[in-house]
């Protein structure tokens, strides 16, 4: 008889202890921001840029009195690793955390699959990475896109090579993914339109450590420019590297995953002069100053090539909610697509596809640093 009065009682107190947390739990309301980047493996450094571009922009939200209905704002990062199943994992695991929005993907293999899953839920998803044209082209309503598209960047990069290099043969190689090869196709078709002659579209696998047998037909073909389109900066920095080695003298340009200070920092001198397109990102306007002082302060490092793209997807999302005064997806989703403002990274304008626009630069590796070399809207170098 004691020991049923005794577990009477404990139950009861853990019965009271849970309404308590139940209570507690109840009186806060706390926004939950998802990324999802590669955070392990060879595309890290760009995957943590992201996680931490996004941080940094609730950080400020926070730092300005965060939102009014919300007692706090969490960033909840996710490993995808680069991988379409991981990515699928990890998108499943937030909605088991009750994020209402995720920042990422950063390879479009894994934002177009994890991005399906994550509709499903009707939760936002703004990627300040994956420019293939298929991540905006499905009809999902949710999905919106920081940065520029392969259809835009191919066809800025094949005009750089018509009329600033006088280009007459392109040898390309990419690496299979999604990204890349989608990129690499759009390059070649471009290039042939205007009467760039492609020698070769070849590919190498992911992972690959030695390129010696591209190269060697790279080298044969002897094309005026080499174009690399490889899924990050590191394997890039490799194949330049062994370009360079095997006396591969065309003109070098990769894009806007190769563009990464990483490429300079592994590949050095070998990587001077090479050409890379990425978005353009006025790094001497006031707004971009602002968010480099606090990436700094917040993390020690510079930012990477996309941290300033995922700043700004996090303060897009975050400025909707505030306008529109709650998370339910659908005042959020009309509240985006008002949104007009000065991004660290560019002027952020969302189209009712989720597009922001395009407007890629060309770089060029000058003393180990990138510098801005040609502007293609405007047709004119800097």
């Amino acid at each position: 008889m004691k020991r049923l009065i005794v577990l009477a009682v404990a139950l009861a107190a853990l019965g009271l202890f849970l309404a308590g947390c139940g209570e507690e739990k109840a009186g806060e309301k706390v926004l939950k921001v998802g990324t999802m980047s590669p955070l392990t493996g060879p595309y890290a450094a760009d995957g943590n840029d992201i996680r931490q571009g996004a941080e940094i922009a609730v950080e400020v939200f926070k730092e300005a009195g965060g939102i009014e209905g919300f007692t706090n704002i969490e960033v909840i990062p996710q490993d995808t690793a680069c991988d379409p199943k991981q990515a699928v994992a990890a998108a499943n695991k937030l909605i088991n955390d009750q994020v209402s929005a995720v920042v990422g993907a950063y390879c479009s293999s894994s934002t177009i699959p994890s991005s399906e899953t994550l509709a499903e839920e009707n939760i936002i998803m703004l990627t300040p990475a994956s420019t293939s044209p298929k991540v905006t082209e499905r009809g999902l309503p949710y999905m919106f896109r920081t940065c520029g598209r392969d259809d835009h960047q191919a066809p800025a990069a094949v005009k750089f090579m018509k009329e600033v290099e006088d280009v007459k043969t392109i040898f390309i190689v990419d690496d299979k993914t999604t990204y890349s090869q989608g990129l690499a196709e759009g390059v070649a078709t471009a290039a042939k339109a205007v009467g760039i002659e492609v020698l070769e579209h070849d590919h190498v696998n992911q992972g690959d450590k030695d390129y010696s047998a591209v190269l060697t037909k790279v080298k044969s073909a002897n094309p005026d420019l080499f174009y690399i389109s490889l899924q990050n900066s590191a394997t890039g920095a490799l194949m330049v590297i062994q370009a360079k080695r095997m006396g591969i003298d065309a003109i070098l340009m990769g894009q806007d995953a190769v563009y990464h200070p990483q490429l300079m920092e592994i590949a050095k001198s070998d990587s001077e002069g090479m050409y890379c397109t990425f978005g353009a990102i006025d790094k001497d306007a006031p707004k971009y100053k602002e968010f480099l002082s606090k990436y700094k302060e917040k993390t020690g490092n510079e930012p990477g090539a996309y941290s300033a793209y995922a700043f700004d997807s996090a303060t897009a999302y975050l400025m909707a909610v505030k306008e529109a005064g709650t998370s339910d997806p659908a005042k959020v989703r009309e509240a985006l697509l008002k949104i007009d403002f000065t991004g660290a990274s560019k002027q952020v304008k969302y189209q009712e596809n989720g597009d922001s626009g395009s407007n890629y630069t060309v770089y060029k590796i000058t003393d180990g640093k990138f510098v801005p070399y040609w502007n293609s809207l405007t047709g004119e170098k800097y």
